[in-house]
């Protein structure tokens, strides 16, 4: 089996539900919102999106391999008048002893690359728009996260306190508009490769 979760990243899309292969598989999910994870036999579904309650003009479709085995975040990303869907693997890797592992992912429409500092150190560089980086392995801890322009000093988002546990795996989601509305904001899930046996 593989198991997937929507995601909700369009900032300016209405709440949706969610069908795959015609079967409604998230209801009225809400901008920023996770759905639980769902078991899916391997194959090749065609997703569907559309605003919560409505049947008749989807804001979104498009046919999205599962393979065996598979935990994968899907996202909805993108503006209401540009949307799409982006499925982000959550694969299984070693977490070294005591650590946790930590990603990014960008997915703040008309906002620049980015790097992204934990406590003042950066550790991810020029992550794009629509990017995913790899997984980086840190200790746990109390993280004040800052997002900052590539190569620039300017701070456009800082998210303090944020308390990261060891031998989880997590993916920070950047998410909103920059100057608008809804601003921007950081997810910070635990992804479902910490608990879930993919065999």
């Amino acid at each position: 089996m593989s198991h997937i979760r929507i995601l909700h990243a369009s900032p300016d899309a209405p709440a949706v539900d969610v069908l795959a292969n015609d079967t409604l598989v998230a209801q009225n999910l809400s901008y920023r919102s996770f759905s639980e994870y769902l078991q899916l036999v391997p194959g090749t579904y065609n997703f569907k999106v559309y605003p919560a309650g409505n049947r008749t003009n989807p804001i979104v479709t498009s046919d999205v391999n599962i393979d065996p085995g598979t935990i994968a975040t899907l996202a909805v990303v993108g503006r209401l008048a540009d949307p799409a869907l982006q499925l982000i693997p959550e694969p299984k890797e070693t977490i070294p002893p005591g650590q946790l592992k930590l990603r990014f992912a960008h997915f703040s429409p008309f906002t620049t690359n980015v790097d992204v500092y934990l406590n003042g150190a950066r550790l991810f560089s020029n992550v794009g728009y629509r990017e995913v980086s790899e997984y980086f392995a840190i200790n746990p801890g109390s993280y004040t996260l800052e997002l900052r322009p590539a190569s620039s000093d300017e701070v456009i988002l800082t998210v303090p306190n944020q308390q990261l546990t060891a031998g989880k795996f997590f993916t920070t989601y950047f998410v909103g508009f920059v100057g608008g509305t809804p601003g921007l904001q950081l997810l910070l899930p635990l992804d479902g490769n910490t608990y879930i046996d993919p065999t």
